[in-house]
């Protein structure tokens, strides 16, 4: 068996010390798949980690953030809604920069050169973000644990959402395939403000980072917080004496609901889906599957022919050979996809993929409205 385990969820469950992946389950299927993506890799001259189309993209993102903010920061705009529209394109920079290339730096599959990995990945941080948190919360929890209620953080939201039919049912949640939409686009904001904060406190309680590496995170988070807001907030009110609180709030606001409602529908499309399993482990705290399979369970594709989206997403409607290869970089999804739905296949096992990104939204509001009602 392969263990993993969460201090959070032996307290919640105490017969479940731990949650345990059977490998000797089918692992033909993950040996036979390792070694054909192997084999692509060498037969092609490739490595797995990012090449010249990267770097381009790299530039092109950070340029479509950080050029925007040059005419904010600049002055000379005084038409408020060319003024509102650049922040609005620093948004979808945003989104861009956290799908293809924080995504990639944080999973150590952007380079092959551990100090860029961790040069880019900081980009959260001057997003608004921690880097640390998200590689606990995304490469510890989500990929481990995808879709098991209170072990992923992506399925076990609080409140007013419910993502697996194993959350409480509430009466409000009728209506979240109405109102879900509205809060995707506070998933960036919640960064900025208090998210962090908590997220790094409940992991010291549950035992990911230690007390004495707590006090010097939370201090670099703070500091970090100020960077953001400094060059957000401080220096653009004071050099634009002409734009008021209010307005660069909502600008503030559009930027961060434009980034967080497409970071949240291209994530939420590949695991809140009708064909996506939300797997329990018995009393043991076993998951009768292995971990490979439990990925192809619980994981759709969409827009797989789509070359543009392909490309802004980050190769993340490859969703499935993502959590397959997060070591991976994603410029090589669409070819190694081949090998992976060919293999499932052949050993029987769900290859799940949508033709569209729009398909993909109408099929995830369908089970937002399922998840509702039971």
């Amino acid at each position: 068996m392969t263990i993993f385990t969460n201090l959070n969820i032996a307290r919640k469950y105490p017969i479940m010390k731990t949650i345990k992946f059977d490998k000797n389950h089918s692992k033909d299927f993950i040996t036979e798949l390792r070694k054909s993506v192997e084999e692509y890799f060498k037969r092609n001259n490739k490595t797995r980690f990012g090449d010249a189309n990267m770097v381009f993209k790299s530039i092109f993102m950070l340029s479509l953030y950080f050029i925007p903010y040059g005419f904010v920061i600049s002055g000379n705009i005084t038409n408020n809604w060319i003024y509102w529209l650049l922040w609005v394109c620093m948004g979808v920079g945003m989104a861009g920069i956290g799908l293809s290339i924080m995504h990639d730096a944080n999973h150590g599959s952007y380079s092959k050169n551990k100090l860029i990995n961790k040069m880019f990945g900081l980009t959260l941080n001057i997003l608004g973000g921690s880097a640390k948190n998200w590689r606990i919360q995304h490469n510890r929890l989500h990929h481990t644990f995808t879709n098991i209620h209170e072990m992923d953080p992506d399925v076990s939201p609080m409140g007013l959402l419910r993502f697996s039919p194993d959350a409480p049912l509430k009466k409000i949640h009728r209506l979240q395939h109405i109102y879900a939409w509205f809060f995707y686009g506070l998933m960036t904001f919640s960064w900025a403000t208090n998210k962090e904060f908590k997220q790094l406190n409940d992991f010291r309680r549950d035992g990911f980072i230690s007390k004495k590496e707590y006090t010097p995170l939370m201090l670099e988070m703070v500091v970090w917080k100020i960077i953001y807001y400094t060059y957000m907030f401080v220096i653009p009110y004071f050099i634009t004496n002409n734009i008021s609180i209010g307005f660069w709030l909502i600008c503030f606001f559009s930027l961060h609901f434009v980034a967080g409602f497409i970071l949240a529908t291209i994530f939420q499309t590949a695991h809140i889906m009708p064909e996506c399993d939300y797997p329990k482990a018995n009393e043991n705290g076993t998951i009768e599957n292995n971990w490979a399979i439990h990925q192809l369970q619980t994981t759709s594709n969409y827009a797989p022919s789509s070359r543009f989206f392909s490309w802004y997403a980050g190769g993340l409607n490859f969703q499935v050979e993502h959590h397959l290869f997060p070591n991976i970089c994603h410029v090589h999804y669409k070819n190694i996809s081949h090998i992976v739905k060919e293999k499932a296949e052949k050993y029987g096992l769900p290859y799940y993929s949508r033709k569209t990104y729009l398909q993909a939204i109408i099929e995830h509001g369908k089970m937002l409205k399922s998840l509702g009602k039971a």
